[in-house]
C-alpha cells in the first residue's frame, strides 16, 4: 500500500464530499511582512498597530488576501493538486478579522461537478470555510477548478453545476469590521483623502503603476502559502505541458492586483467579499502587471454609520499599461492582454 497522496482526479469526488484539510497554519508577523515583500501592499490599517487601534482595533489585522491564501493553501493537496486551471470565485465572505497568532485550518464541501467534452478532464466545485483554533469562521468562498482525470474511461458523475450568487448583498457585510472611531482615521496617514463619498458608480479609475512579477517571487509565494499544485511550481513536469512552463498562481495575481488599487483607492481598507473572479489567461514569470477599476455599486450597511461600501471591479492586465481601460472586444472575448477580472466589495470610512 502507497504511503503517498497523489491527490485526488476527477472521478475521485463526489456531491456532498466534505473535506478536512490537513495541517493547520499560525499566521505569524512573518508572513505580514512577506506579504508585504511580496505584493508591496500599503493600506494603513494592516501596515500599522498604532494606525489600526486609533480606529479601534486590537492591532493590525492581517491583509484580508493573506488570510485568503493560507485558507485558500490548505486546499490544493486534496482539491487541486492535479488541477490544469483554477478557473474562477464566488460567494467569498470574510466573516472575522485575523492577528498575528491566530491558526487557521480549513474544511471544504465538494458542491458540484461537470465533465469536460473532451473526457480528459473535468470541473469540480467546492465550497471552503476558514476557521480559528476556536471556531470561528474567517472565510467561506465557493471556487471551481478544472482537474484531469486520471482514468480517461472512467464513467463521468451525473453532472450538476450550483447555481451561484452574482453578488453577495449589502447587508451581509461589515461583520468583519469594528465600529470605527471616524475622528481616529487620519487620511494623510492612509495615503489618500478620498473617502466612501467621494466615489461615484460609474466612475474608471487607472491604477497607473504596474509591478513586474519575478520568477523568484511567484515561486516563494506558492511555497509560503503551501500551494502544491504542479501547474506552479514542477517545472520538470510543465515543460511537457500545453504552456511549457510554471504558471504563476492566481492567488498572486489577484494580491498584486489589489496592491495595485491603493493607487486611487487608498481608504479601501477592507475587502468584505468577493463576489466573482476569473483567472482570463495564464500569468507567468517576467509578466508586469498593471489594473484598473470601476466602481459597479455604492451603498450603507444597515446600522453602520462609520462605512460605506463600493462594489468595485478590478481587471488586471500583462504587459499593457490601463489609461484606455482595456477590457473586452467588440465579439465579446477579453482583450487578450487581460488577465484577471474581479468582483468584490471593500470598506471605506465615511
Amino acid at each position: 500500500m502507497s504511503k503517498t497522496n497523489p491527490g485526488n482526479f476527477f472521478e475521485d469526488f463526489r456531491i456532498g464530499q466534505v473535506l478536512r484539510h490537513a495541517t493547520p497554519r499560525t499566521a505569524t508577523i512573518g508572513d505580514v511582512a512577506l506579504y508585504q515583500g511580496l505584493f508591496g501592499s500599503r493600506f494603513a490599517v494592516q501596515s500599522s498597530d498604532a494606525f489600526a487601534r486609533a480606529i479601534g482595533y486590537a492591532a493590525a489585522p492581517l491583509d484580508d488576501l493573506l488570510t485568503f491564501h493560507i485558507v485558500f493553501g490548505k486546499t490544493v493537496p486534496d482539491i487541486s493538486l492535479n488541477a490544469i486551471a483554477n478557473l474562477g470565485y464566488a460567494g467569498g465572505r470574510f466573516l472575522a478579522p485575523v492577528f498575528p497568532g491566530d491558526t487557521l485550518s480549513t474544511v471544504s464541501e465538494v458542491i458540484g461537478l461537470k465533465e469536460n467534452s473532451n473526457g480528459k478532464t473535468g470541473v469540480v466545485y467546492v465550497r471552503s470555510t476558514g476557521y480559528k483554533e476556536d471556531g470561528t469562521e474567517v472565510l467561506d468562498y465557493v471556487r471551481w477548478v478544472m482537474v484531469r482525470k486520471r482514468d480517461e474511461s472512467a464513467p463521468a458523475p451525473e453532472a450538476f453545476v450550483p447555481v451561484l450568487p452574482k453578488a453577495l448583498p449589502i447587508d451581509s457585510l461589515g461583520d468583519a469590521v469594528p465600529f470605527l472611531d471616524r475622528d481616529g482615521w487620519d487620511d494623510a496617514l492612509a495615503g489618500s483623502p478620498h473617502r466612501f463619498g467621494a466615489y461615484a458608480v460609474g466612475e474608471r479609475i487607472d491604477h497607473v503603476d504596474g509591478m513586474t512579477i519575478e520568477e523568484a517571487e511567484h515561486q516563494i509565494a506558492t511555497r509560503l502559502y503551501q500551494n502544491t499544485a504542479k501547474v506552479h511550481f514542477n517545472q520538470f513536469a510543465e515543460r511537457q505541458g500545453r504552456n511549457g512552463r510554471r504558471i504563476v498562481y492566481g492567488g498572486y495575481v489577484i494580491s498584486l492586483a489589489r496592491s495595485l488599487t491603493f493607487n486611487g483607492l487608498g481608504n479601501a481598507f477592507h475587502v468584505a467579499a468577493i463576489n466573482g473572479g476569473r483567472h482570463v489567461n495564464p500569468t507567468f514569470a517576467g509578466d508586469t502587471i498593471f489594473a484598473w477599476s470601476e466602481v459597479l455599486e455604492a451603498g450603507l450597511i444597515p446600522g453602520r454609520d462609520d462605512v460605506g461600501a463600493l462594489r468595485i471591479r478590478t481587471v488586471a492586465t500583462k504587459d499593457r499599461p490601463c489609461a484606455d481601460f482595456p477590457d473586452r472586444l467588440e465579439g465579446g472575448e477579453y482583450d487578450p492582454s487581460v488577465v484577471l477580472d474581479l468582483d468584490y466589495w471593500v470598506l471605506l470610512p465615511r
